[in-house]
C-alpha cells in the first residue's frame, strides 16, 4: 500500500474519532474540521518522505493540534487567544508528531464520540439536521452519502448541515452527554444516527466496497456504550441486537471476487453464531419489557433470518406479520417494500407485486435502486421479462456500488439470454 492509499484509508477509518477529540478540544465544528484538513495536507507531504506512521490516527490528531496552535499564534485572533488561555493542550506548545502515541493517549477521551452524538442531537436542532450533522462529522460520510440515506437532494442536505453547525455555535450547545433526566428527549435521534452509520457501513451507498467494516464496528461500539448508559431502555438494547444480528453475516455478503451474494445464497455455516446468540438474547430481553419499539421489531425480524437453517425454512409469514407491526410503529414506504418481499416469499410474487405497486410513484422510492430491483425481481418471477428488464435498468442507473451494479447486470443478462 502506498502513502496516498494509506492516507485515504486512515481518513476513512479514523476521521470520526480524530474529529470528535478535536471538537472537544476546540469547542467548534468548523475549527476542528479546518485543523483536520491541515493535518491531511501535511500528511500528503510528510508521509511520502518519512513513511506512513505506526499510528496514523494519532499522527493526524497531533498534527492537527500543532497546526491549530500555529494558526492561532500567526493570526493572533482574539477569540482563539482566549481559547488558548483556557486550554492546557494549547498552552503546552507543539509536540513532535514522531512521538504521537503518548500524546494521543493524553488527548483522547473514550467517550468523545458519544459526547459528539449527543451534542449533534440537541433538541434545539431539527431531528433531520441532528442526524445529518452526526453522520457527516462522526460517521465520516460525505454529504452525498448522507443525502442518499435521507433520500433528499445533495444541495438540500448540505444546507441542513451548515445550518446545524451554525445553530450549535450560536446557541452555545455544550459538548457533553446530558444528565439522565434529559436523556429521553435526545435518545431517539441518537439511536437513528447510530443505525444510519451502521447501515452505511453494512451496505455502502457508493464506491468500490459494498461493506465498510470500520463504520459497522464504530456503530456497534457506540451501541454498546449506549446500553451501558441506559441499560433499562429496551429500544437501545433492540438496536444493538439488530446491528449484531446483521453484522453476524457481514463476511458472507460478498464473495471472493467482491460480488454481492443474496441472503438466500449466503453460506450460513460462516455466520458468526456467537454474535447471533448475543443478538437473540438482547432482543428477547428487550421485548420482555413490553415496551415495543421499531428497533426491537426489526431485531426480531433479523433474528428469524439468522436462526433459519435455510432460506426455504425461514418463517416468512411471521416476518411479513412483523413488518406489518413495524409499519404501524414507523410508517415508511421502505417498510412496505420490505414487507412486500416477505409476502412474496410467503404467498407468491403476485401478492408481493401488488404491495409494491401500492407505493409506486413515491418520490423517495423512485430514487432508490432497491425499489426498482425488487419490482424487477417480482416481475421476472411472474414471467414478465420485458417489464422486469425495464425495472432492472432503472435500478442499475441508480445503484451506487460496484457489487450492486454487477449483480443487476447479471440479472439483466439472464433475462435477455
Amino acid at each position: 500500500m502506498n502513502e496516498a492509499d494509506a492516507l485515504e484509508r486512515a481518513c476513512r477509518q479514523h476521521r470520526g474519532r480524530v474529529l470528535a477529540t478535536l471538537i472537544r478540544l476546540f469547542g467548534s465544528f468548523d475549527a476542528a474540521e479546518e485543523a483536520f484538513q491541515d493535518a491531511v495536507v501535511a500528511a500528503l507531504t510528510r508521509w511520502p518522505r518519512d513513511g506512513v506512521p505506526h499510528e496514523p490516527a494519532a499522527w493526524l490528531l497531533v498534527t492537527a493540534r500543532n497546526r491549530a496552535l500555529d494558526r492561532i499564534r500567526r493570526e493572533g485572533r482574539r477569540a482563539d487567544k482566549e481559547l488558548a488561555g483556557e486550554a492546557p493542550w494549547l498552552r503546552a506548545g507543539p509536540v513532535d508528531p514522531a512521538d504521537v502515541v503518548a500524546e494521543a493517549d493524553a488527548l483522547s477521551v473514550p467517550d468523545d464520540r458519544l459526547r459528539l452524538i449527543f451534542t449533534c442531537c440537541h433538541p434545539a436542532l431539527a431531528v433531520d439536521a441532528q442526524v445529518a450533522l452526526t453522520l457527516r462529522t462522526l460517521g465520516g460520510l460525505t454529504t452525498t452519502e448522507v443525502a442518499h440515506a435521507y433520500l433528499v437532494p445533495e444541495a438540500t442536505m448540505a444546507q441542513r448541515i451548515v445550518r446545524a453547525k451554525a445553530k450549535i455555535a450560536g446557541a452555545g450547545i455544550p459538548y457533553a452527554v446530558p444528565a439522565r433526566e434529559a436523556l429521553p428527549e435526545r435518545l431517539g435521534a441518537v439511536l437513528q444516527v447510530v443505525y444510519l452509520v451502521f447501515n452505511e457501513g453494512y451496505s455502502a451507498t457508493a464506491g468500490e466496497e459494498l461493506v465498510r467494516h470500520e463504520l459497522c464496528g464504530e456503530a456497534i461500539r457506540l451501541g454498546r456504550l449506549l446500553v451501558e448508559l441506559v441499560p433499562d431502555e429496551p429500544e437501545v438494547a433492540g438496536l444493538l441486537a439488530l446491528m449484531l444480528l446483521h453484522d453476524a453475516r457481514r463476511s458472507t455478503r460478498v464473495d471472493d471476487d467482491g460480488s454481492l451474494v443474496r441472503l438466500g445464497d449466503q453460506d450460513r455455516s460462516a455466520w458468526d453464531r456467537d454474535q447471533i446468540a448475543d443478538g437473540v438474547r438482547l432482543v428477547e430481553t428487550a421485548m420482555s419489557a413490553r415496551r415495543i419499539g421499531r428497533y426491537q421489531v426489526e431485531a426480531a425480524i433479523a433474528a428469524l433470518h439468522a436462526e433459519a437453517p435455510t432460506s426455504d425454512a425461514t418463517d416468512w409469514p411471521q416476518i411479513a406479520a412483523l413488518y406489518g407491526v413495524l409499519h404501524r410503529l414507523a410508517p415508511s414506504p421502505v417498510i412496505v417494500l420490505n414487507r412486500a418481499v416477505a409476502v412474496a416469499m410467503a404467498e407468491g410474487p403476485l401478492r408481493g407485486l401488488r404491495l409494491v405497486d401500492q407505493v409506486a410513484g413515491d418520490p423517495s422510492l423512485e430514487r432508490l435502486h432497491l425499489y426498482h430491483a425488487t419490482r424487477g425481481h417480482l416481475l421476472a418471477e411472474l414471467g414478465r421479462r420485458a417489464d422486469a428488464a425495464v425495472a432492472y435498468e432503472r435500478a442499475l442507473a441508480l445503484a451506487g456500488t460496484t457489487a450492486e451494479q454487477d449483480l443487476l447486470r447479471a440479472r439483466l443478462a439472464d433475462l435477455r439470454a
